[in-house]
């Protein structure tokens, strides 16, 4: 099977519907230190005094948080970045790096075509999601985040990073066994249904999202070493 099209038909899956969420949070000052790992840029400010979120600064972070494939911006939802916020005090962490903040919905769309894990209506295209990782800490980040139930939370601690939204509450992970899973498969084992779909032996079995993404990370790392 050619490679690339094999790529391309484990790299998809689906997010709900976005949904409005009202989060509750006393006024207080919150402090933040980001950094964006595309473009180098840093955020080192507070974004909410006793009135509540600051709008200069708000501003501020919706250029940090932009699409950086574009340059185009979006009013964040101030309740992701309370979100990320309350996490890491729950962890005693202020810093962060930011892998991923607000998509366009044409970058959203050619990284679904081309990305395994790529939401085709993410909530990132609404600016309501924020991946992120922390230098320590991060399992505890997770738990505390889940523990919140305020929307979203993914668990990618093979990939480094825990994504969080605003959106329906619920919670997925890819850990390493499910990697390690998929190498006891034969590649001769994958088939393509009638459908279109990527099935795994004669039963033709549809690969879940957290075995395609597996499948998808495994052979991206094989290929990039190949060069």
């Amino acid at each position: 099977m050619d490679r690339r099209l094999f790529l391309g038909l484990i790299a998809g899956c689906a997010a709900p519907t976005p949904v409005a969420r009202a989060l509750v949070r006393p006024p207080a000052p919150t402090r933040l230190r980001l950094v964006n790992a595309h473009t180098g840029e840093t955020f080192d400010g507070t974004y909410r005094d006793d009135h509540g979120p600051i709008s200069r600064v708000m501003d501020e972070l919706c250029i940090f948080l932009r699409d950086y494939h574009t340059g185009e911006t979006i009013q964040i939802d101030v309740g992701v970045i309370d979100f990320l916020a309350d996490v890491l005090a729950a962890v005693g962490e202020t810093k962060a790096t930011i892998h991923s903040a607000y998509r366009t919905a044409a970058t959203n769309a050619i990284l679904a075509r081309t990305t395994f894990g790529v939401a085709e209506n993410s909530q990132h295209i609404y600016g309501r999601a924020l991946d992120f990782h922390l230098d320590s800490k991060l399992a505890e980040a997770m738990s505390a985040a889940r523990e919140a139930k305020r929307g979203g939370v993914g668990w990618y601690p093979y990939s480094g990073f825990i994504h969080i939204d605003t959106g329906p509450v619920r919670n997925w992970e890819l850990n390493q066994r499910e990697l390690d899973r998929l190498l006891e498969f034969d590649p001769s084992q994958f088939r393509i249904s009638g459908h279109g779909e990527l099935t795994l032996g004669a039963s033709e079995r549809a690969l879940t999202p957290a075995e395609r993404l597996a499948l998808h990370q495994r052979l991206s790392r094989a290929e990039a070493l190949s060069h």
